[in-house]
């Protein structure tokens, strides 16, 4: 019997009978397990309140340093730290030209209508996609569909049919994909289909009493109203969007209904254009919760009509966004401060100037890393091991830098937590020198941005199992890593 790509099996006393039809693989940004907790009682029915009460639920940790971006979802689609698939943060540093690109840009491709030119090609590892189509072949029918870009390419990995993401005026895709823009989506974006739906006004539908934690302008308000055009990817109509055409293709395509195993794996959210962190502190991010509730439930029940509710799993994790954010800190009682990593590195190559000549000996900072000009120190015959430890002592002069490490020893120090994290982190992309800062100290990328989004606390996200046709686990140690989702899908 082919393995399933699900091994509910393994927590499950009973013997699985079937391997499943469809398999729905669905990473939302911004799901919090005590939000899903909290937001509980507003759902009588739907989704997420199916999943809640019938799934095997776990929480997950990450072993990496967490920005808010899809480097937890690199890892978890491949069952790796970004020390092995690279994708530490959206974006990198290139030295050629000393600024920082999207890692998964990719300019041998074009969008379809989208400016955005992405392929997975710098993922240098298979994800849940590709080891599923290794496993079931040719035969099986792989489909991504998400609210961004970036996390849909990753969720259709090399070898999805296609992959469809969010734009203002449609779906858009990467010409890296054999089928292009499915038709379903062309179709959508022609017959006005998607714009009706993108252009809906969301507000609250119930009084600001009825919501847990409305901020203080949505109670002098009495609510709040968005067009979902305006930040459309911040609105529930963007989680309305991709299950609709999710279910579009899976009738066009007829997923589950051909003897296959098919996949087909979605990007929603719970990010709303106010929010700020992943805990609710507002009542458009309840009403976004609610509504995906809703979503969730009609694609289920759509799913179950079609393919039959014992041929469906479904397999939902949360991607984290923000943690504590400084007023929150402050609030508290606890110191916080900026890091501008540009000034580091613009400090540390005068520092190099006064001891070498006046040359440019640092090509720029980005993240926590510093980088130096290899080129030149190669052709001034200098140690580059040398200058890095200079650098590195010089770094850890400076207020809010903890310890500065040589990128060559990073691999070879010995430690549990940050130093575990950050061991993990470091890749081909990383820089000469890599910084850890103090605890409550805000990294900034230049004078006026600031990294907002860096984690102050590792961050759980709720993973949840749900089959039609097995509901029964035992326990499992918990957290587990984000590492092992992938091999508990594919065994």
């Amino acid at each position: 019997m082919r393995k399933p790509l699900l091994i509910l099996s393994l927590f499950c006393t009973m013997t699985l009978a079937a391997v499943p039809k469809l398999t729905v693989f669905i990473i939302v940004d911004g799901l919090d397990m005590q939000s899903m907790q909290d937001m509980q009682p507003y759902w009588s029915q739907g989704g997420l309140r199916t999943l809640t009460e019938e799934a095997y639920q776990v929480p997950v940790a990450f072993p990496q340093l967490v920005y808010g971006g899809d480097e937890t979802t690199a890892t978890i689609l491949t069952g790796l730290t970004p020390f092995y698939h690279h994708y530490a943060a959206d974006n990198y540093f290139r030295r050629s030209d000393r600024k920082a690109h999207l890692l998964l840009a990719d300019e041998k491709q074009f969008g379809i209508h989208s400016k955005e030119t992405l392929s997975p090609a710098a993922l240098r590892c298979s994800t849940i996609a590709d080891k599923h189509r290794l496993n079931e072949s040719s035969g099986a029918k792989i489909y991504a569909i998400g609210v961004n870009p970036l996390t849909t390419v990753l969720l259709a990995g090399h070898a999805a049919n296609a992959c469809c993401w969010i734009e203002n005026n449609g779906w858009g895709t990467t010409s890296f994909y054999s089928e292009g823009l499915p038709s379903s989506a062309d179709k959508m974006n022609s017959n006005g289909t998607f714009d009706e739906v993108a252009k809906r006004t969301w507000n609250n539908r119930m009084d600001m009493v009825s919501y847990l934690r409305p901020t203080a302008l949505e109670k002098k308000k009495n609510g709040f109203s968005y067009d979902s055009s305006k930040d459309l990817r911040h609105s529930p109509s963007a989680n309305t969007l991709v299950v609709n055409l999710a279910l579009d293709i899976q009738k066009s395509e007829k997923l589950g209904q051909r003897g296959q195993n098919d996949l087909l794996l979605l990007n929603l959210t719970v990010l709303s254009p106010q929010t700020r962190t992943a805990r609710i502190a507002s009542a458009e991010q309840e009403e976004m919760y609610i509504r995906l509730n809703q979503d969730l439930g009609y694609l289920m029940d759509q799913l179950g009509q079609r393919v039959g509710k014992a041929d469906i799993q479904i397999v939902l994790v949360g991607k984290p966004c923000y943690g504590f954010l400084s007023q929150d800190m402050q609030t508290a009682g606890l110191n916080t401060a900026t890091f501008n990593i540009d000034r580091a590195a613009a400090l540390a190559g005068t520092y190099l100037m006064a001891m070498y000549g006046h040359e440019r000996w640092v090509d720029g900072g980005f993240g926590n890393c510093i980088y130096l000009n290899r080129t030149l120190i190669e052709q001034k015959k200098l140690s580059i091991g040398t200058i890095r430890r200079q650098v590195a002592d010089f770094l850890e002069e400076m207020e809010g830098v903890q310890k500065a490490f040589l990128i060559n020893e990073i691999p070879m120090i010995q430690g549990d937590g940050e130093i575990s994290k950050l061991r993990n982190s470091t890749t081909r992309y990383s820089g000469d020198v890599v910084i850890m800062l103090d605890e409550g100290v805000t990294l900034m990328l230049n004078d006026k941005e600031t990294m907002d989004n860096v984690l102050a606390e590792e961050p759980i996200v709720p993973l949840l199992f749900w089959s039609g046709a097995y509901r029964t686990f035992p326990d499992l140690p918990t957290p587990i890593s984000a590492t092992e989702i992938l091999n508990l899908t594919l065994k």
